[in-house]
Order: structure tokens, then C-alpha cells, then sequence
């Protein structure tokens, strides 16, 4: 089958359903989005594993989410999946002068320049943070106006400069933490308390972003990590008749270091 065919039988399976099946058919653009994001991180769970299998087949529900999307456009004459398929097609083209005309970008970093400058001259979006949702997850939301200031050239000269700056906010909350006090759980902590943790954040955000880590990814695959430690360390106290919750600090961390060392 070729890819025109493959893609074409696709449309038709998202039309029959949307026809025919009737969960699809109750289905708004507001319905379908929350489940568009959930694919979109399963996605991205897959690339992180590395699972070329499972990347395949989460990239195919993605995919599935796009055509049905499109389909509930077509309904309302808003658009059709074909003329989805040229926008982007035509914004791509416009975006990368240096491949479809005249212009130079040799470096990934030049490229990225470009397409900002593109999006603010070219297709005249305006001020500096144009564009950027406010719905994005936090770390995703602090990077994209991270990279809008550095577009217009507001970001530290150096890596070094963004690793000071996070150093300066640490120092910053462990002042605030200290005047603070031990916090109770499940309390509102103080403001400054709050208002530090932020900046302690978006400074590891921005320092992330200097290295080329993508923080949402790097969390993730931290959370993860942290996730598969924690459960090999409870194992190791269970093999020993002991159960992981009710053993001290001291015991707990003792399994957790095993833990940590097998998975190295």
C-alpha cells in the first residue's frame, strides 16, 4: 500500500466512525482536545524510551487525532484535512528561506533566529510574546518566553551567566525558606516563600533551555528514573520480610542506594 493510499483509507475509517459509531459522533473539538494532549505525551513517553514499536503506534493515535479534528472542521466549512495539510505545508515553505530561496542560515541556531524573525516581520504577529498559549504546561510555557526574549536578543551572553543566575535564585530561597521555618504540610506557604520557588524554576528552566535539555522531557525521564528506584527499593525490603513504608529514613534510603546502583 502506498502512503497516498494508506493515508486515504484513513480519512474514510475517521468518516464512517464519525458516522457511524456513537461515541464519535457526540464528539466536539472541546471533547476531542483533552484526549489530542494525552496522545500527544504518550508521544513523547515513547521518545523518551527510545521504543521505536511503541513510538510508531502512539505516532498513528496522534495522527488519528489530526484527521479527526480536521473532519469536525469540514463539517462546519471551516476547512478540510486537505487544506489543513497545505497551510502547514505553505508556513514550512515560508518559514525556511534558506532551503526553499535566497536566504543563509548554516547553523540550527540560525535557522531558529529566522524563523522567529519570520513570524514577527513576514507574517507581522505582533509584540514579543505573540502567540504564546497560556494553557501550555508550566516548563513548556516558561521556555517558549524564553526563547521569544531571546529572539530580540533579552537572554545572558553565556550558559555561564544563566547557571549564576540560578545559583543567585538557590541562595535566594534558602534565605526565604530559612526565615519561613518548617512549612506544615498541606498548608499555603508564605508568599516570598512562593514567589522564590518560581524564580528558582524559571531559572532552571532557562538554563535548560542554554543546554539544549528539553526541561519537560528531562523531568520527566527524572520522575521516571526516581519512579523505577523507589519500586526496586521497596522490592529489596520486601524480599527481606520488611515493608518499604514502615522502615526509618535511614533503612528506606539504604534500599534506595541498592536500588539506585543496580540501575546504573
Amino acid at each position: 500500500m502506498s502512503l497516498a493510499e494508506a493515508l486515504v483509507e484513513l480519512q474514510s475509517l475517521t468518516e464512517r466512525l464519525r458516522r457511524d459509531c456513537p461515541w464519535d459522533r457526540e464528539q466536539t473539538e472541546r471533547t476531542i482536545v483533552p484526549h489530542t494532549v494525552e496522545e500527544a505525551y504518550e508521544v513523547a513517553d515513547a521518545a523518551i524510551e527510545r521504543d521505536d514499536a511503541k513510538l510508531a503506534d502512539e505516532l498513528g493515535d496522534l495522527l488519528f487525532q489530526v484527521y479527526f479534528l480536521s473532519l469536525l472542521l469540514q463539517e462546519r466549512g471551516s476547512a478540510t484535512l486537505e487544506e489543513v495539510a497545505r497551510l502547514v505545508h505553505e508556513k514550512l515553505v515560508r518559514r525556511h528561506p534558506h532551503v526553499f530561496g535566497d536566504a543563509e542560515a548554516r547553523t540550527a541556531g540560525r535557522v531558529r533566529e529566522r524563523w522567529e524573525e519570520i513570524k514577527r516581520t513576514d507574517e507581522e504577529r505582533q509584540g514579543i510574546f505573540h502567540h504564546v498559549p497560556e494553557s501550555f504546561p508550566a516548563l513548556l510555557y516558561a521556555r517558549k518566553v524564553q526563547r521569544r526574549a531571546a529572539a530580540v536578543g533579552f537572554e545572558y551572553p553565556d550558559t555561564a551567566g544563566a547557571v549564576a543566575d540560578l545559583d543567585d535564585e538557590v541562595r535566594e530561597l534558602k534565605e526565604a525558606v530559612a526565615e519561613a521555618g518548617e512549612i506544615a504540610p498541606e498548608t499555603e506557604p508564605p508568599a516570598h516563600v512562593f514567589a522564590e520557588m518560581g524564580d528558582v524554576l524559571f531559572a532552571a528552566v532557562n538554563v535548560a533551555r542554554r543546554l539544549n535539555v528539553d526541561p519537560e522531557l528531562a523531568l520527566r525521564a527524572m520522575t521516571r528514573r526516581f519512579v523505577d528506584r523507589v519500586e526496586r527499593a521497596e522490592e529489596h525490603a520486601a524480599d527481606e520480610g520488611k515493608s518499604f513504608a514502615q522502615l526509618e529514613l535511614n533503612e528506606q534510603d539504604r534500599y534506595f542506594d541498592l536500588a539506585k546502583e543496580e540501575f546504573r
